[in-house]
C-alpha cells in the first residue's frame, strides 16, 4: 500500500493533494542527502506553497554578537517605519540542521504584517558543524542581546516575545525558560509544532512515522547530527519536557498539526506548561501535516494558523 494511502481518511482534501504532488515530484528525501544538499533543496522549495510575499516599510539584514564573538546573521522586519514597535525572535524550523532566513522569509513578513509588530528572524548556526548546544546558545544570544538593544532597532524591549517552528519551536521554549531564569519578562512564547521529547516514542511518532512531510527516518537524520549522546537527548535544552520545572514562564501560544509526528509531545509541553498554572493557548489545525504553516498558498490551515499567530501575538503585545 502507498503510505500516504495510510493517512487518507485524516487529511484534508487539500493536504492529500498536496502530498501527492510531492510524491508524484520524485524528489530525493532530504535524509538521503548531504546536510549541505539538503540545505540547498529545502530553500529551493520552501516558497513554492507560501502565500505570496508581503511587502513591509522595513526589512534590513544585520548581525547579533554571539558569546564566542561570531557574528549572527538575523533581518529585521516591520510594517512601519514608527518607532517602539515590540518584537518577536523568530527562530526557524529545519531540526537544527537546515532552514535559514531565506526558507523562512515569507513567514515572518506574514507574522509581522499581520500581526502589526517588528518580526527579527535568526541564522543560528546548523548541525553537524555546529552541534548541541549552539543552536540553544545562539537563540538566547540573540534574545539576550535584543533585550538589551531594543532600541537601537527601533523596537520596545518592554514587549519582547520569542517564537519559531518545529525546531525552532524547541528553541523558543528554552528561551522562555531561560529567560524567566535571567528576570527576562517575555510578553509570549509562541511554539508552533515544536519539537519537545527526548526521544521519538509518542504514539503519534509510530501513527504518523511515514507517507507524511516529515518521517522517522527524516527525524533521525536531523537529531542525528545535532545531539550524539543520551545525556545530550536527555537535555532540557534539547528537550524542554525535561526542564525540571516551567512554573513562571511566559504564556504560550501553541499551534499543532494534527498529523504529525511531533503532535502528541506538543499536546504533552502544553499539559506540562497549564499544570505549572502557565496560561496556554493550544491549537490543533485538523487534517495537516508539519510544515503546513508554510503551505498558505494552498493550505487554508495555514492561512489560520497565521492570523491566530498574529492575533495572539498583538493580544499579548497589547495590540488590539
Amino acid at each position: 500500500m502507498n503510505p500516504l494511502n495510510l493517512h487518507r481518511s485524516r487529511l484534508t482534501p487539500q493536504m492529500h493533494s498536496v502530498l501527492d504532488r510531492m510524491a508524484r515530484a520524485g524528489h530525493p528525501p532530504l535524509h538521503t542527502r548531504s546536510p549541505a544538499d539538503a540545505r540547498v533543496a529545502y530553500e529551493a522549495g520552501s516558497g513554492v506553497l507560501e502565500v505570496p510575499k508581503a511587502a513591509l516599510a522595513r526589512a534590513e539584514d544585520f548581525t547579533i554578537p554571539a558569546r564566542d564573538g561570531y557574528a549572527l546573521p538575523a533581518r529585521l522586519y516591520a510594517p512601519s517605519a514608527d518607532a517602539g514597535l515590540p518584537v518577536l525572535l523568530y527562530l526557524h524550523g529545519g531540526g537544527f540542521t537546515i532552514g535559514s532566513i531565506a526558507t523562512h522569509d515569507i513567514l515572518c513578513r506574514e507574522l509581522s504584517r499581520l500581526a502589526g509588530c517588528m518580526v527579527v528572524s535568526l541564522d543560528y548556526r546548523l548541525a553537524p558543524e555546529h552541534r548541541f548546544p549552539t543552536a540553544s546558545d545562539d537563540a538566547w544570544d540573540a534574545l539576550a542581546w535584543l533585550a538589551a538593544n531594543a532600541e537601537q532597532i527601533g523596537a520596545d524591549p518592554a514587549r519582547l516575545a520569542v517564537g519559531g517552528d518545529s525546531a525552532g519551536g524547541t528553541l523558543a521554549a528554552v528561551n522562555a525558560i531561560l529567560a524567566r531564569d535571567a528576570g527576562l519578562p517575555l510578553a509570549l512564547q509562541l511554539l508552533i509544532y515544536p519539537g519537545c521529547a527526548a526521544h521519538q516514542d509518542t504514539p503519534s511518532h509510530a501513527l504518523y512515522a511515514q507517507g507524511l512531510v516529515l518521517e522517522e527516518p527524516a527525524i533521525s537524520w536531523f537529531f542525528g547530527h545535532y545531539v550524539q549522546t543520551r545525556a545530550e537527548r536527555e537535555d532540557w535544552r534539547f528537550a524542554p519536557l525535561l526542564a525540571p520545572d516551567v512554573d513562571g514562564v511566559a504564556p504560550a501560544w501553541i499551534g499543532l498539526a494534527e498529523c504529525d509526528p511531533l503532535v502528541d509531545e506538543g499536546v504533552d509541553y502544553a499539559d506540562k506548561l497549564r499544570l505549572a498554572g502557565v496560561a496556554v493557548d493550544l491549537e490543533i489545525y485538523r487534517g495537516v501535516t508539519h510544515e503546513f504553516i508554510k503551505m498558505g498558498r494552498a493550505i487554508p490551515e495555514a492561512r489560520q494558523a497565521h492570523a491566530d499567530a498574529a492575533r495572539a501575538l498583538r493580544n499579548a503585545f497589547q495590540l488590539e
